[in-house]
Parts: C-alpha cells; structure tokens; sequence
C-alpha cells in the first residue's frame, strides 16, 4: 500500500515539510492527530480552502485523525496581507460565518469511526484568555527581529501594519499548542502561503511544551501564467452554491487549461494516479475533446455538490446548443447557465422584440446585424431556428414563461429574462 506521504509528494501536494524523515516515521508508526485550519473571513470557503480539506481527507482515508479548526477568534483579527489592513468585521457576522463554513467543511469528512474528525473553534481557548496570561505565557516566545523578517510583515512596514494583525502569528501558534496539549496533535497542514504561522506554531509548542511536532503545506494551486488559481472573470470559485452556482463552479474546472488540468486532476480528484496519468495520454491525443477537464469537472463538482447538479450541468451545457432538450432544465439551472453566458432582463412590457434581444444581449453589434442574422437562417429562440426579426418575445412560448434561448450561428449563445 502507498505511503500517504508518496501519495501526496506524487500529487504535487507537498510545497515543505519540517522534516520529511520524521514526519514520515510518525505517519507509519501508528494513528496521528493533525488539524488544519480555516479562517471565517467570507462567508463560504473557496477553491484554495478546497485543496487543504481534501488534502485532510487524504490524511483521514489513510487512518490518521483530522482536527478542522474554524478560527472564531483569528478570524476577528484576520492573517495580515500584503495589499493592507484588513476589514474588521462584527462579531456577530463572523459568529454565523464560522457556522456556514463548520457545516461546509463537514460534508467532506467522516465524522465516526476510528478517525473520525473532529471540528474545534479557536475562540474556546481564546475568548477567556487575560491579557497577562497570553503576553507572559505565549508572547514572550516569539522574537520581535523574527516577526519583523516576515515577507508579509516587513512588506508593510513602510505603508503600516496595525498591532493588530501583527500580532495575529501568536494567536494561530496557540491554535498548535492548545490543540497538542489537549488532543495530542502532532501535525498542522495549510497553504505554503501560511508556511511562516505553520513554523512559527511548531517552534512555540518546542518552546513551551520541549515537544517535537510537525508541520506540511502544500503548494500555492497557479494557472499556467503564474497568476492565482480559483478566479474567474466573475469572481471567486466559491463553495457555496447560493454565492456561486453548481453550474458556474462545473464551467471552472472546464475551462482549465491544458498544460494545468493534469495537475488538477491529481490535486482535487481521488482519482488514482495511474488512471490520471492514462486519461492524460488520451487527452493528449485529441485535446480538442477535452476529455480531462470534463472528468475533472464532473469529479469535482459531484464531490462539492453531488452528482445530479454534475447531470444537471452537463445537460445545460448540451441544451443550450441545440444538443438535448430544453424543456427538461431545471429553471435554477437554466437561469445560472444563462447567466453565466450574459443573460440580460428585458421588461415585459415594453414588449422586447427578437431584434432587440439580439443587440441588448450584444449577440450582434447592431439592430442591422440582427436583421442579417434572421435573414442568413442564422438566428434561434430556444433553439427553434426563427424567420421573424420582429418576433414578440413576450408572445413566445417561454421556458418557465419567462426565459429565452438565444442563439446565433453555433456557438453564440445568451438569454433574456423578460420580468
């Protein structure tokens, strides 16, 4: 059987480790305690939040126990970034925000059994915590020249960094030291991006504690040009189908890029790498099919959201160019791949023409040009091909009595919602 450890150096999923020897020695001598963390500082998690559950999932899987932390204190602080201070949000936001992102989180883990997770929220050991008691017992363990050569502290020296967030290292290192005092956690996951509070939770539980303990984090997940994975022209990939649509989050993951959708595959997807090394060859062999970032889609997508919103998406994709049937879309799923293609709101009754529709949905350039689209045999209602210019919309039948397909040749595609 693979060690977790190769499983995931053969992922691409491990950016630094502590000590591979150690951990690796660790990881085989038996069951460990290893917790991961998650900061409410929106109110759904996103893609780079997805890689470090599934990444625990893998631990899980592999017989070791996952900690998942959702920081009700940290996230009042909030981990300082380069681009400037934070916004502070209330209390009472982030109280429910840690609520939305704990049932989140647990859709991904097995809550029984010998490994069953466990979800812990940091401001139990925080939120009676005296100030005294936290300078004198953690404070005086952290170097001030050490918290200064931070790439994201000293950045914003010159600009300025509240205490605030400058003193956010010592509230995740307590995270480490509380959760290895009380459930015996021996290992902390993330992002390479937090591998300096990771190192920094590691060194205060040595200090405090004379314990040796372990730190991993995977790699930062980039496109093929280097900039940040999981954005999109609209936004954030985010978890929560009610701030992005299953059927948006399945068209991310299609539109991934050639020379990245193989890295995917192994990062997101429980695929094995045997079979995600075969589908690449087959990919390879005819991109244009792209056969990889469908199975990436439907794999990640089922796991975020199920596998009917999976059907649902490709049945919308197939539809809405004349390759199935309109009629059996879920209105939801309609509107959110009619959305996603520039679906405008059109007033019913200032009684929207077929032209008018063509131009408010920038399918065509002008009236003219729609005029020449309906002539050539070009232009389609819900795939019904129309000879019409001056089609009512309103006295169309209507998908849902409200929506309407539109197409242009083969490929261009949009929609109205007449309101």
């Amino acid at each position: 059987m693979t060690h977790v450890l190769d499983d995931l150096d053969a992922r691409g999923l491990v950016a630094h480790v502590t000590d591979r020897d150690a951990l690796r020695d660790a990881l085989s001598a038996g069951p460990i305690t290893f917790y991961v963390g998650f900061d409410p500082t929106a109110p759904s998690l996103h893609v780079g939040n997805l890689l470090q559950i599934l990444t625990a999932r893998r631990l899980q899987l592999a017989g070791h126990r996952p900690l998942l932390l959702v920081g009700g204190s940290t996230g009042l602080v909030g981990d300082p970034k380069e681009a400037g201070e934070r916004v502070m949000n209330t209390k009472e936001t982030v109280a429910g925000w840690v609520e939305r992102i704990r049932e989140q989180v647990t859709r991904f883990v097995d809550l029984d059994g010998d490994s069953a997770a466990t979800m812990v929220n940091n401001l139990d050991w925080t939120e009676s915590l005296g100030t005294l008691d936290f300078l004198r017992d953690i404070g005086k363990h952290f170097p001030v020249n050490r918290m200064l050569a931070r790439d994201v502290v000293s950045s914003r020296l010159e600009s300025g960094i509240s205490y605030t967030e400058f003193s956010y290292v010592l509230l995740q290192s307590l995270d480490y030291l509380e959760l290895h005092r009380r459930y015996d956690c021996i290992l902390q996951t993330g992002g390479s991006d937090q591998w300096g509070n990771i190192t920094a939770g590691v060194e205060l539980v040595r200090r405090a504690d004379g314990a040796r303990v372990h730190a991993l984090a995977t790699p930062l997940i980039e496109k093929a040009d280097g900039t940040k994975f999981g954005k999109t022209e609209s936004g954030t990939v985010w978890l929560d189908a009610e701030l992005m649509s299953p059927y948006a989050f399945y068209q991310s993951w299609i539109q991934a890029e050639d020379a990245k959708v193989g890295e995917y595959l192994k990062q997101f997807t429980f695929l094995e790498v045997e079979e995600i090394d075969a589908l690449m060859v087959e990919h390879l062999e005819a991109p244009g099919r792209r056969v990889a970032q469908r199975r990436l889609a439907a794999e990640v997508t089922t796991l975020v959201h199920g596998a009917s919103e999976v059907e649902a998406a490709e049945l919308a994709s197939g539809a809405l160019f004349g390759r199935g049937d309109l009629a059996d879309l879920p209105e939801a799923t309609l509107e959110a791949a009619l959305r996603e293609a520039g679906a405008v709101d059109l007033p019913r009754a200032d009684a929207p023409t077929l032209t008018d529709a063509f131009v408010a949905t920038q399918l065509v350039e002008s009236r003219s040009a729609a005029r020449r689209a309906v002539a050539d045999g070009g232009a389609y209602v819900n795939n019904e091909r129309v000879d019409d210019p001056d089609l009512d919309l309103a006295g169309a039948d209507l998908l849902h009595g409200s929506w309407a397909v539109l197409r242009r040749g083969k490929r261009s595609v949009s929609g109205v919602h007449l309101t």
